[in-house]
C-alpha cells in the first residue's frame, strides 16, 4: 500500500467502517482522547494530537491489512483473524471486552440432524468459510474414508456474504455456520445451535515487529483505561481497625486498596476500585461489618 506523504510516519490504526463493532470502536477513540474528524466519503482520518492515522476498512479485511504489515494496528473479532488465518503474522495486544458472540453449527429445530457427526457428507451454508471447512475438513477424515473423501462424498461447504439464517428455509443448506449473539435471528429463522466451534470478541491487534512500538504502548494504556472506567466505579468508607481486614476482602481492589489514618486513631478511610456490577453487594456487606460513610464515584478515565 503506497502511503500519501501527509500518512509518512505516522501509526496507521485500522477501525471497522461499520457492522456491530463500528460505534463501539468510536466510543473507545473518544474516551482515550484520539481527536480527529472523519470527512465523508474518506475512510482515512488524521489523528490531530497523536502521530498516528485512522483508516476505515470492512472489520473482515483488518486482519489480513495488519497481517501483511499494510497498518499497524487494527481492532477486529478473533472470528475474523481465525477466518484471515493469519495467527502467525499478527500480536494480539488486548481483549477489548465487548462483540462477544459464538460461532456455532446450527441446524433446524424440527429437522433430523441432532448432532455435528449428523452433518457429514451434507451441505453447510456460510460466511466464514476456511473455519468451516478446517472444522469440517477434520471431521470428515475422522469418520469417512479417503476413497470417500476423493470421491466427493464429504461435507460440502458454500459461502454467501449475508442472510445466511435463510439458506435452511431456501433449502440451500442443511446446516449453517455462523455467529451467534442473543440468539434472536437464530430462534426466529427457526434454528437451534448443535456445537459452538468457536468464542469471539472484540481485540486490539498489531503487526509483529512494529516501528511504533512505543506509541502502540501508549494506545494500550489509554485503551486499558478507558476499559477500565467502564467497569469500575471508586468507594470510599471508613472502618474501624479492627475490622479493616475484613473490609478489604470485601474491597480488595486491583492491587490493593488505599487505607488512610484519620483524626480518630480507631477508624481509617479506605478508597478502592471495585467491579460496577457488584458495587451495591459491597456497600451492603461494608454496611453489615460497621462501615460508614460510603461513598461510590464514577471514574470517567484512569491508567490501570
Amino acid at each position: 500500500m503506497e502511503l500519501i506523504p501527509e500518512l509518512t510516519d505516522r501509526l496507521l490504526f485500522a477501525i471497522p467502517k461499520k457492522g456491530r463493532l463500528h460505534e463501539k470502536c468510536l466510543q473507545l477513540l473518544k474516551g482515550a482522547d484520539i481527536q480527529f474528524h472523519k470527512k465523508a466519503r474518506l475512510d482515512v482520518a488524521i489523528v490531530r494530537n497523536l502521530p498516528l492515522a485512522l483508516v476505515f476498512l470492512p472489520a473482515a479485511d483488518i486482519a489480513t491489512f495488519v497481517g501483511q504489515g499494510n497498518v499497524d494496528l487494527g481492532i477486529t473479532g478473533e472470528d475474523i483473524i481465525a477466518e484471515s488465518d493469519v495467527h502467525g503474522q499478527v500480536e494480539k495486544i488486548m481483549d477489548l471486552g465487548f462483540g462477544k458472540c459464538r460461532l456455532c453449527i446450527q441446524v433446524p429445530v424440527k429437522g433430523d440432524v441432532k448432532k455435528v457427526e449428523d452433518l457429514v457428507g451434507k451441505r453447510i451454508v456460510t460466511s466464514f468459510e476456511g473455519i468451516s471447512r478446517r472444522h469440517f475438513d477434520q471431521i470428515d477424515a475422522s469418520l469417512l474414508s479417503k476413497e470417500d473423501i476423493a470421491a466427493g462424498k464429504g461435507t460440502k461447504i458454500t459461502c454467501i456474504s449475508g442472510s445466511v439464517e435463510a439458506a435452511c428455509t431456501l433449502g440451500l443448506a442443511d446446516g449453517i455456520v455462523d455467529l451467534v449473539e442473543s440468539g434472536d435471528t437464530m430462534h426466529a429463522a427457526g434454528l437451534h445451535d448443535i456445537a459452538t466451534i468457536l468464542t469471539t470478541e472484540a481485540v486490539l491487534i498489531s503487526r509483529k515487529s512494529s516501528q511504533h512500538s512505543e506509541l502502540i504502548s501508549k494506545l494500550k494504556s489509554r485503551i486499558e483505561g478507558v476499559i477500565a472506567a467502564t467497569k469500575y466505579v471508586y468507594i470510599n468508607y471508613n472502618i474501624s481497625r479492627s475490622k479493616l481486614k475484613e473490609a478489604t476482602k470485601i474491597t480488595p481492589g486491583r492491587k490493593a486498596p488505599t487505607v488512610s489514618p484519620l483524626e480518630d486513631g480507631e477508624w481509617v478511610a479506605v478508597s478502592s476500585m471495585v467491579l460496577k456490577a457488584n458495587v451495591a453487594d459491597s456497600m451492603d456487606e461494608l454496611k453489615l461489618i460497621g462501615a460508614t460513610d460510603i461513598m461510590v464515584f464514577n471514574i470517567n478515565n484512569c491508567r490501570v
